[in-house]
């Protein structure tokens, strides 16, 4: 009795003991307990970086510097965040590869990233369970996947207000396009917003995504727009480019080529040209100096951004790829604000995993971003009759112009919701 005694309390203290050693050295949960306060959440945001084409090294840089902030407050319900980042490479292979690394990591989910390859990394994270949060939205599998939860209208929205913007100060617009699978919906959307306001469809000039040389795009653009005869010549003529970083070198072949001055209005969106590619080429005697521009959000200068102006200077630690004014920092600070208001809703002793982030997102009231976009909520309910499109739940643009040197709101435009324009255009995807 004695020994069976003695047996059991050696037996007790040395699960005790285990147990406490296990709290200790962070070994987790124990198996089948629901996770709660003191757990680690990985997350992971992918971009790509050093490539020939599109960079956007900002979004991750925004990514880490989330991280520091929302850790040094404690995390997020007593949470801490891990967030795990990845070169994307701007390929097929680079954005599954990025999927796949999520999913062995076991990423409740992907936060703020960037691919035009919505096929190659969807598909890893469908597989999965695992939400993609706030993309950027230049491919369409962000609007269409079930597991998909945008943030703001992506590429579809910006270029059908562009057709806007454009429709209503022009009467013959060229667009310059990358000759891609997702710049071929680009005609598609800017010729919906100039119909909306009974403009004839725009000239599509393709390019190499990653050309040095767009004097042959600069040449047909500027013979499309200058008209021919006298009656013709009176017109107004704009010119739009959307080719990511590649913008600023077309532009430049542009000017280059406009030898009589004919100087047509240039135009372009939010992610092509930015407050520091302005900056970088001149500020007030920048050649974009006077291009209209669509754009998400608020112009970068509104005091609705200081919330996140005040954690780049603190936690980005002179990380220069983390410019505030850049739409890639932007999405990726307005995706992490709606991963951390969803996660505050679990309670303490929650369980935290793609499966429940996916239910909460599904199910909860809508998640206010600071006004910086109107509120989110992706019920099914939310969904529009959009082509192509339907997880569009904010279809929102702004309209903006270059004067002396900075992105400004465009006198007398206010910001507008494209969801009705793209409801009318065709199917693109």
């Amino acid at each position: 009795m004695t020994i069976s005694r003695r047996a059991v309390s050696l037996s007790r203290t040395f699960v005790a003991t285990a147990m406490g050693s296990c709290l200790i050295a962070g070994c987790g949960a124990l198996p089948g307990s629901s996770g709660g306060s003191g757990e680690t959440i990985t997350v992971m945001t992918f971009a790509p970086e050093d490539t020939k084409a599109t960079n956007m090294p900002g979004m991750t840089g925004m990514a880490k510097a989330y991280e520091r902030w929302v850790n040094s407050k404690g995390g997020i319900n007593g949470r801490k965040l891990r967030v795990l980042t990845c070169n994307e490479k701007n390929t097929p292979t680079g954005a599954a590869d990025c999927a796949r690394k999520a999913v062995a990591e076991k990423a409740v989910a992907v936060v703020g990233s960037y691919s035009q390859h919505g096929r190659a990394f969807m598909a890893p994270l469908e597989a999965e369970g695992i939400p993609f949060i706030g993309g950027y939205g230049v491919s369409s599998e962000e609007f269409q996947s079930p597991l998909s939860y945008p943030v703001n209208g992506g590429q579809p929205v910006l270029i059908a207000g562009a057709g806007h913007q454009l429709g209503r100060a022009c009467d013959q617009v060229a667009l310059v396009r990358p000759d891609t699978l997702a710049g071929d919906t680009l005609p598609v959307l800017l010729n919906a917003g100039l119909r909306a306001n009974k403009m004839p469809d725009a000239s599509d000039i393709r390019a190499a995504e990653d050309s040095a040389d767009f004097v042959p795009q600069a040449r047909e653009a500027l013979a499309h727009t200058s008209g021919n005869g006298k009656e013709k010549e009176k017109e107004k003529g704009c010119v739009t480019a959307v080719l990511g970083e590649r913008t600023e070198t077309f532009f430049d072949a542009f000017r280059r080529t406009d030898a009589q001055r004919k100087k047509p209005q240039i135009s372009s969106v939010l992610g092509s040209v930015s407050q520091s590619l302005v900056n970088r080429t001149g500020g007030k005697e920048s050649p974009f100096e006077g291009a209209y521009l669509t754009s998400w959000y608020p112009v970068s200068a509104d005091p609705l951004w200081e919330p996140m102006r005040k954690v780049v200077s603190e936690f980005a630690f002179g990380d220069d790829n983390v410019d505030p004014d850049d739409s890639g920092t932007q999405t990726t600070w307005i995706a992490y604000t709606v991963l951390s208001e969803i996660l505050e809703r679990f309670e303490d002793d929650g369980a935290v995993t793609a499966r429940t982030v996916k239910r909460s997102l599904n199910e909860a009231l809508p998640v206010k971003t600071g006004g910086l976009t109107p509120d989110l909520s992706w019920r099914y309910q939310d969904m529009r009759a959009v082509a192509g499109f339907p997880r569009i739940v904010n279809g929102r643009v702004t309209f903006q112009v270059v004067q002396a040197g900075r992105l400004v709101a465009q006198p007398g435009e206010q910001s507008l919701d494209m969801t009705p324009t793209l409801e009318q255009a065709p199917r693109t995807a």
